[in-house]
């Protein structure tokens, strides 16, 4: 797949997280196949103002490439400045929420709330794609609520504003992330435009990834929480993509080595305070499901130390 300049030499793709696709997981991710890789979303305006949050947000290594880095703001102007004072840097395109359902958002007018405002996206979108020679893209949802269902006119708009291609969360704003996904609007949004058009919602395993394909003919296909706890799923996909063959869930043994990696990540990163602390939730999230899950993961939440992660992987842990 090709976005603008960028070779994109696999179609599946890590979905921007808040709180999750930091440095270190997106790592792990990319160590296991994934296509492409998104930070976290970040505040074009807490750039302008020098938020020191937000230089963590924006580090990225040489082992990512290709990355996108996700802005979200509903200035043009500043929207337009930051993708200028930040191109520099070593992603290779800039990304434009269009779909966080967050309240602290959406009532500042920003993420999701700019499905109301076609006009708006347009002009957005035109600055930006004239201040930077690097790609923009967007990701939208499939509309704000029931009422404004406007996928395919969106997605037209960033075309003709310059964008290069457009992912789809096939949910409203007001659905959040309940319900089922509706692919439907991918496939409209498809027939609707010629930039790649990447597919989003509700893939949390192989057979989810070929069904989307088959169901809405997209170019790509973006993985979100199907991804957390589960940074194998992208080798999964693209080994089945290559030779039909579902390979084995991850053992035991796979599973134990990747918590600890991902805490010594975290550790190197960001020190082991805020790494162990942070390592909680992701444990929850590998864990779930196994026997004991629930009294495993009040164990995790109380941890303060690499070493005791480690015993409670290395002794408490089991499939059966």
């Amino acid at each position: 797949m090709q976005i603008g300049n960028v070779e994109i030499k696999n179609n599946v793709i890590l979905a921007p997280m808040a709180g999750v696709t930091d440095l270190p997981f997106r790592l792990l991710c990319k160590e296991q196949g994934c296509g492409m890789l998104y930070s976290e979303m970040i505040s074009a305006k807490a750039i302008l103002y020098n938020n020191k949050n937000t230089e963590d947000l924006l580090k990225v290594t040489s082992d990512e490439n290709p990355i996108a880095v996700q802005l979200f703001g509903a200035d043009p102007k500043i929207m337009a400045e930051i993708a200028k004072i930040i191109e520099e840097r070593s992603f290779d395109t800039i990304d434009v929420n269009m779909g966080c359902p967050v309240p602290k958002v959406v009532n500042n007018g920003e993420g999701s709330a700019l499905m109301k405002n076609p006009k708006l996206v347009g002009e957005i979108i035109s600055a930006m794609t004239k201040a930077v020679k690097k790609p923009i893209t967007v990701k939208i949802r499939k509309g704000f609520n029931d009422q404004l269902i406007n996928a395919p006119e969106i997605a037209h708009i960033i075309q003709e504003s310059g964008g290069a291609a457009v992912a789809v969360h096939g949910r409203t704003r007001e659905e959040y992330y309940s319900g089922t996904a509706d692919w439907d609007i991918i496939r409209q949004v498809k027939a609707r435009v010629s930039i790649p058009v990447i597919g989003n919602g509700d893939i949390f395993c192989v057979e989810d990834a070929v069904k989307m394909i088959q169901a809405t003919g997209c170019d790509g296909i973006m993985v979100g929480r199907g991804a957390r706890g589960n940074p194998w799923i992208f080798n999964r996909i693209n080994h089945y993509m290559k030779t039909g063959e579902i390979l084995n869930k991850p053992s035991l043994e796979e599973s134990k080595e990747m918590i600890l990696r991902h805490a010594r990540l975290l550790i190197e990163y960001k020190g082991e305070f805020t790494g162990i602390r942070e390592m909680r939730k992701h444990f929850g999230w590998y864990t779930s499901g196994y026997p004991h899950s629930a009294a495993l993961r009040n164990e995790a939440n109380l941890i303060e130390s690499y070493s005791e992660l480690e015993e409670i992987v290395n002794t408490r842990l089991s499939l059966y």
